[in-house]
């Protein structure tokens, strides 16, 4: 048994089910060795990027590791912003990267890099595995690692001589790190808090939102207290809809964080971080906590957060029984495609148990608000920023849940960085349905533009922010990757086309055409 043959069964054995991968020269035997151990499933993107972003689904619904396999330090580059975005979702990815032989390193070849150094960055772990006796005790430590608590991408660099060379054979599970009981004196001065004099709020994120369980705690805090209870701004995932807690989430815009906290004196944040301005703006604070507002934060590395929230409400005398949205469905209406017909009809037809994979900007303001009281379902959000997320994320969670049916809510703009996702939801069956929302224009940065105190843009400044010269035709391109495409100008014809890409397997893409917001 060579070191890759023991490294995909070391994943099999760390219950690392599926690897996507974009792989090279120096992973070759990696990729022969998959056919020996048929547990893990390969998946094959087109770019890193997609790989990443799809093991980042995978994850988020799973529940547990997925596994990139990438190609030296390029294309661990190519990869590394949807890792971003598993950074800062606590999202567990095993994330390795082939590497030219160890005796080879020194000659300085084309393709070497420094892969730890961009690994860094992106990693909350990172080993080299420089032999093939060590390989498989490395790979079982960085399941563990990227286990947390909380998740975290774990790097695994696999040079390609530690591949191809013999080895003992796989390694056993490791136990991931436990959680410690929560902080007693914490516990005590965020009660006082939040049951103290002065205005309170509950800033939740993270593990909170997954389930029902850390929904139902986090509102016997509020209610016990009548603190506000806020959602972070972009939640890894939210379970939501008819019959659950309601929580609103905090405004991306910072003045409009701003007023969601005005007022508050007690803050206390559980499983995510203080509240700040996405970007820096003249004259304007980059810390959106109210001055004079003190800050309780629970370590998400020490204590589990729900736990925390079931400790705080026990604390508290808190009700068992908490306000839940009530069931409803706006409409399917009329007429032609607006942003705000679209976000209605949408509400009206989205299916029970729905995955959404929401990276639809400024197209998908109003989408939250009319999908509130639908049949429970998940929304998955882009929790580092950077655009090209939402349609590997579709495409990983496809996979991990293929019962369930995937909405994929997708900007023009933040397609075209991954649009090759489409190519692998055609080659895996996948039951996506991608909404392409296109406006023709990188309609967020004609807001952020005025809102940075930029001079008047002159027609430079504005060509750089417009999309339709030459026009994006996303139905061909879909066709072109293998997934049945078709476009919707009216409500009626969106409604028709929207269910029948529900009730046929596979992946569809239905573009629809709108005006940019700003």
């Amino acid at each position: 048994m060579n070191g890759a043959q023991a490294l995909i069964r070391t994943l099999a054995n760390c219950g690392v089910d599926i690897c996507f991968m974009n792989p090279g020269t120096s992973e070759m035997h990696f990729v022969a060795a998959l056919d020996s151990v048929p547990d893990v499933r390969a998946v094959l993107a087109l770019f890193e990027g997609v790989a990443t972003g799809a093991a980042d689904g995978y994850a988020r619904i799973a529940g547990r590791p997925a596994a990139t396999l990438l190609h030296l330090g390029p294309g661990m580059g190519n990869g590394w912003a949807n890792l971003h975005n598993a950074r800062r979702g606590h999202v567990p990815v095993v994330n390795i990267v082939g590497d030219h032989a160890t005796y080879h390193r020194k000659f300085d070849a084309p393709l070497t890099s420094d892969i730890a150094g961009l690994a860094n960055a992106v990693s909350g772990w990172v080993r080299s595995s420089d032999s093939p006796e060590t390989l498989p005790d490395d790979a079982a430590d960085a399941v563990a690692a990227a286990q947390g608590p909380p998740g975290r991408v774990a790097t695994l660099i696999l040079p390609a001589d530690a591949s191809w060379s013999e080895s003992h054979g796989p390694a056993e599970p490791r136990t991931p790190a436990a959680t410690i009981e929560p902080d007693a004196a914490q516990l005590a001065d965020a009660t006082d808090a939040l049951a103290g004099d002065g205005a309170s709020a509950l800033l939740v994120g993270g593990r909170v939102l997954g389930t029902e369980r850390g929904l139902v705690a986090a509102a016997r805090v509020a209610t016990a207290t009548g603190a506000k209870l806020f959602a972070e701004t972009f939640p890894t995932r939210l379970r939501r809809g008819a019959g659950l807690p309601t929580i609103e989430r905090l405004g991306y815009l910072a003045e409009f964080a701003q007023m969601q906290l005005d007022g508050i004196r007690h803050l206390v944040v559980i499983d995510t971080t203080s509240p700040v301005s996405f970007f820096a703006y003249p004259g304007k604070p980059s810390d959106l906590v109210p001055e004079g507002c003190d800050v309780i934060r629970f370590d998400p590395e020490r204590s589990d957060p729900v736990d925390v929230l079931e400790a705080l409400a026990d604390r508290l005398g808190a009700p068992d029984e908490v306000e839940r949205q009530a069931s409803f469905r706006p409409d399917v209406g009329d007429g032609p495609l607006t942003a705000d017909s679209l976000a209605n009809a949408l509400g009206a037809l989205l299916p029970e148990d729905a995955i959404v994979s929401d990276e639809s900007n400024t197209s998908g303001l109003a989408m939250s608000a009319t999908t509130a009281g639908c049949p429970p379902h998940d929304w998955l959000t882009l929790t580092g920023g950077s655009i090209g997320q939402g349609l590997p994320v579709a495409t990983g969670a496809a996979l991990a849940a293929p019962e369930r049916p995937v909405i994929a809510l997708e900007s023009d703009g933040s397609a075209m960085y991954t649009i090759q996702s489409l190519w692998t939801q055609a080659r895996e069956h996948s039951n996506v349905t991608t909404i392409l929302l296109n406006n023709r224009s990188y309609s967020i940065l004609n807001l952020e533009l005025s809102r940075v105190g930029a001079e008047e843009p002159g027609p430079v400044a504005q060509s750089m922010l417009d999309l339709s010269d030459p026009p994006l035709d996303f139905t061909a391109m879909a066709r072109g990757l293998g997934v049945a495409a078709s476009k919707a100008v009216t409500v009626a014809e969106f409604a028709e086309q929207f269910r029948a890409a529900l009730a046929e397997p596979g992946p569809h893409l239905i573009q629809v055409d709108l005006d940019p917001l700003f």
